[in-house]
């Protein structure tokens, strides 16, 4: 095949990706997740006591979609400059929801997604510099912050920030720069595969329990 044939080829999977993305129906949404992180942020609570309160809570709110407790781990990121961890609750091809923070003051490139991210602030604080603006806005504990699809921005992370954060669009596009940095700058390996490997995980729990729901709503018609 020419070169022109592929790049018609991919400007075909482009428009049908975003067209699948806009056209479907999602498990979650932004405001849910948040209003649930909120809901058991603060109170003189200890970050641990509100991540397990959360958990608990999108486990009964969404049953079977929520990654099982012995599957989850607290694991480094390291992308556009700054170091964080992550813990996945759940992911699918379209969606993700984790918790996500840092014990140091870190700060970088926020990335730029092919997906909208929300993350609700639980404790710390998080300055956001958006690309076009004069100066940052400073996001504190049950503050919603919104990382829209395309955008990009400066991010500071200040030791103990700790946040909820859900994800909506093609998840496989957020991998390349959740990766990069381990794989070509700290050499971290172990992270890196620890991150496709719990992603690869969760994906396989959620394709799963969905056909375990087909076959069930079929056998019932």
């Amino acid at each position: 095949m020419s070169l022109l044939s592929y790049l018609i080829l991919f400007g075909f999977a482009i428009n049908g990706i975003n067209y699948w993305l806009q056209t479907k129906s999602y498990l979650f949404t932004p405001e849910e997740v948040s209003k649930i992180a909120k809901r058991h942020a603060g109170k003189g609570q200890s970050i641990h006591v509100m991540f397990t309160k959360i958990a608990l809570e999108l486990e009964k709110k969404y049953p079977g979609h929520v990654l099982p407790e012995e599957t989850r781990q607290w694991q480094f990121v390291n992308a556009g400059g700054w170091m964080g961890s992550m813990y996945l609750l759940h992911a699918s091809l379209t969606e993700y929801v984790l918790f996500f923070g840092t014990a140091f003051d870190t700060q970088g490139h926020s990335g730029l997604y092919w997906a909208n991210i929300s993350d609700t602030v639980l404790a710390g604080s998080l300055p956001q510099w958006k690309d076009g603006t004069l100066k940052s806005q400073v996001y504190g504990p049950g503050d919603l912050v919104v990382h829209g699809c395309g955008e990009v921005a400066a991010v500071q992370f200040s030791a103990g920030t700790w946040m909820v954060e859900y994800g909506r669009g093609f998840v496989p596009s957020t991998l390349g720069f959740a990766l990069w940095d381990s794989i070509f700058s700290t050499l971290d390996f172990v992270s890196a595969s620890k991150l496709i490997t719990v992603y690869a995980k969760a994906l396989a729990h959620e394709t799963v329990f969905q056909v375990m729901e087909m076959i069930e709503t079929l056998r019932k018609k």
